[in-house]
């Protein structure tokens, strides 16, 4: 894979969701690339806009080798396929990036319309935790939009404090802290 080993989370990883469905959660690769185009296709606009926060149409190149390159040691990323081989479709993605030098990254969900409210978001957001927690950071941190409260309930269950962001009252600030409890 892209990143160092991980002791505690083996990936590719099986998932059963809430209706049955079942997916395979993977680290995201270059190989990738024409899948993400095709995901980010997929998406309504909504979706597009509760992700990126601005209302974008297609992704630029940028962005794309940015989703499809994490640097190592320092970003994680993972896609949720269904389907095998040329019928393979991601399904969801997410990720961390930390800042060089910093212990503190900043997660991204995003999870294809039609597969919302099965539970998908939170195997995503848990393997990212874990991997963060494995690679010595201490704080998680995202903004979500005030009215994504699917997203703001999966946070507050998985231990993130949520407030305000001083900068901007449509946005929410959801932190946890990553040390391990003893």
């Amino acid at each position: 894979m892209q990143n160092e080993p991980r002791a505690a989370i083996a990936l590719p990883m099986p998932v059963k969701l809430r209706d049955g469905r079942e997916v395979i959660l993977r680290e995201i690769g270059a190989q990738d690339e024409k899948e993400i185009l095709e995901f980010f296709e997929r998406l309504s606009a909504e979706s597009r806009y509760t992700r990126f926060m601005i209302p974008l149409r297609e992704l630029s190149p940028r962005m794309l080798a940015a989703a499809t390159h994490p640097v190592p040691g320092r970003d994680f990323a993972l896609v949720a396929i269904k389907g095998e081989g040329d019928d393979e479709d991601i399904v969801a993605g997410a990720r961390y990036v930390g800042a060089p030098g910093s212990d503190t990254c900043e997660f991204a969900v995003t999870v294809a319309d039609d597969w919302h409210g099965l539970g998908l978001a939170g195997h995503l957001l848990e393997i990212l935790i874990a991997s963060a927690r494995e690679r010595g950071l201490r704080r998680m941190e995202g903004e979500i939009l005030a009215v994504n409260t699917s997203m703001r309930r999966l946070a507050k269950r998985l231990g993130f404090s949520d407030r305000q962001c001083p900068d901007d009252a449509a946005l929410r600030l959801v932190s946890l802290s990553l040390a391990q409890k003893e």
